[in-house]
């Protein structure tokens, strides 16, 4: 997957921190060790002395002195675990400490990224998302026919099939989804069940209600020194692997709304960037609130899925409140 620079940096600073946690007990229980045991530190200067007298007649031609070395080294490395052993001390407990032992706490292993570098990745996607909590409910493990029947159980078992077809594909072909109708009909459940199937495959995605979005691309455009403009938010909006936009349509629509949400959609359709948009919206009113450009863009370049039944929420509270 591919990163934005802060987000890798933020990473990277992570395990910066690990190391020197990693170095800091080691120095710590170094002190305590020559504090107690005089005789280690001694011997940690004699492997000293001796790495450095035995490299001199190395460089001078002894062929000899590597092995003389080792076997040196050897016998004090055991002279100094039974040191450890006679005062009560584990014989690690002068060996750092990683929380990966497969990279060392670098996140690398040669120069490829360790598992824990790709988990550290999936968990910060997770986190600027904007929909972990959701996602802990909302996932395909959750999905329910119960509430649908007749014509709409076909359209939502349809829109399943698409989305599930829609994940498997991801990354070898550009796609859209667009679900509209009433409300309450799995909607955003159904894009939430495909953020977490890319989250979990390391790919970033990011999750807006209009409002939010709306808000987010006024201040990057209007207040240079607000936080979201600093952090570049509207290059991840545009750059990112999935970006969804949830209920289109309830935020204030006027010019700059219409404006904004084209220039959005026609960027990550340059790009080549997945969006998924949800609507409570009939098609004809999408076409009347918003440009024809943006109706032709979605329309055209959108698999359009039409969900209809009853409120699914509001009979998931009559349920609970009933039991």
């Amino acid at each position: 997957m591919s990163l934005t620079n802060s987000q890798y940096d933020a990473i990277m600073r992570s395990y910066e921190e690990k190391q020197r946690a990693v170095r800091r007990r080691l120095e710590q229980n170094t002190e305590t060790v020559y504090r107690q045991i005089p005789a280690y530190e001694e011997l940690d200067r004699q492997v000293a002395a001796i790495s450095i007298e035995q490299g001199r007649k190395l460089l001078g031609g002894n062929e000899n002195a590597l092995p003389e070395l080792r076997a040196r080294l050897k016998e004090l490395s055991m002279k100094k675990s039974s040191l450890l052993r006679e005062y009560g001390f584990p014989e690690d407990f002068l060996s750092p400490v990683y929380e990966c032992d497969k990279c060392r706490d670098t996140g690398y292993i040669a120069n490829r990224k360790c598992s824990c570098f790709r988990a550290a990745e999936i968990n910060l996607i997770y986190e600027q998302s904007h929909i972990k909590s959701l996602l802990m409910t909302e996932n395909f493990g959750a999905l329910s026919y119960d509430y649908y029947a007749g014509e709409d159980l076909e359209k939502f078992t349809k829109a399943v099939q698409i989305c599930q077809n829609f994940v498997k594909s991801f990354n070898k072909g550009y796609r859209n989804l667009f679900f509209y109708g009433t409300v309450g009909t799995g909607k955003s459940f159904l894009s939430c069940c495909v953020a977490k199937e890319l989250i979990d495959r390391g790919n970033l995605v990011l999750y807006f209600s209009a409002s939010q979005l709306f808000d987010i691309l006024s201040k990057s455009t209007f207040d240079k020194d607000s936080p979201e403009a600093v952090a570049g938010i509207s290059d991840d909006i545009c750059g990112c692997d999935l970006l969804i936009i949830d209920d289109l349509g309830t935020e204030l629509t006027n010019s700059f709304v219409s404006s904004q949400l084209f220039s959005c959609l026609n960027s990550r359709y340059l790009r080549k960037k997945a969006t998924i948009i949800t609507t409570n919206l009939s098609l004809g009113e999408l076409r009347d609130r918003y440009s024809d450009r943006i109706f032709s863009r979605i329309t055209s370049n959108y698999d359009i899925c039409k969900l209809t039944g009853q409120d699914i929420r509001m009979l998931k509270k009559t349920a609970s409140a009933n039991k």
